[in-house]
């Protein structure tokens, strides 16, 4: 597989537990946490540079090179369903939400919410939260075609990959819509959590909450879902 870090550390694990093997393409600016991750589970890392081209040059070279099976982080079905069980379990123990807020990168985890959401309650509206500067998702749905990413410089390092060619139909069919968030709000919204909540989350999950902070209208009064999706987050350089 693919991953800058939380996809490679579970799949390794999963594989390992089964007594296979993983190798997981990571860039080679991935946070020293997420590294220990992967490896702790047995997994394999084949660096590459960090934009999507090198990403993809690399993985397909391995998979030519070893004949091994793509698990894809994102633009799979399998990964899709699976990561559609967050919102599903969310549901489960809060049936009253009127809204669901879901980071959004390559799309699987937005992807599997809206199914599964969307099929328990069709009233229920979901958002997909996105860094400014990686806005791939948000200029997509706007444009109704997959928009390559200009830039991803951003400290979402979970957030930086490109939508799917699985996930942005489903998305295109079913969000109520993507909000763009810029990093400083990001990190706010991060240690408000850490301080408030006593709960460690990287910024690729603390996204959702800066996204309602921003758009206190459209979540005013509403019982709001939050998806926090990893906490591997460096301790050792802390965005504060």
């Amino acid at each position: 597989t693919s991953s800058s870090g939380n996809h490679g550390a579970a799949l390794s694990m999963a594989v390992t537990n089964r007594g296979g093997k993983t190798k997981v393409v990571m860039p080679d600016n991935t946070s020293g946490i997420k590294v220990d991750n992967v490896e702790r589970n047995g997994g394999e890392i084949i660096w590459c540079e960090p934009e999507q081209n090198s990403r993809d040059s690399v993985l397909d070279a391995l998979l030519d090179e070893t004949g091994a099976v793509l698990v894809h982080p994102y633009n799979d079905e399998r990964i899709v369903a699976g990561q559609g069980t967050a919102a599903k379990e969310l549901l489960e123990d809060h049936p009253d939400l009127e809204m669901i807020v879901s980071p959004v990168s390559g799309g699987g985890l937005l992807g599997g919410t809206l199914c599964s959401a969307k099929e328990m309650n069709p009233g229920i509206k979901v958002y997909g939260a996105e860094p400014a500067e990686a806005d791939d998702a948000y200029r997509s749905l706007r444009s109704g075609k997959i928009e390559s990413n200009d830039t991803i410089n951003t400290i979402c390092d979970g957030l930086r990959a490109q939508i799917g060619t699985v996930t942005f139909p489903i998305i295109k069919e079913k969000v109520d819509g993507i909000l763009t968030v810029s990093e400083e709000e990001i990190i706010d919204a991060m240690r408000m959590i850490w301080e408030r909540m006593k709960i460690i989350v990287e910024p690729s999950s603390s996204i959702t909450l800066a996204a309602v902070l921003k758009n206190k209208d459209t979540f005013a009064g509403r019982k709001v879902g939050l998806i926090l999706s990893g906490g591997n987050m460096d301790l050792d350089h802390l965005p504060w």
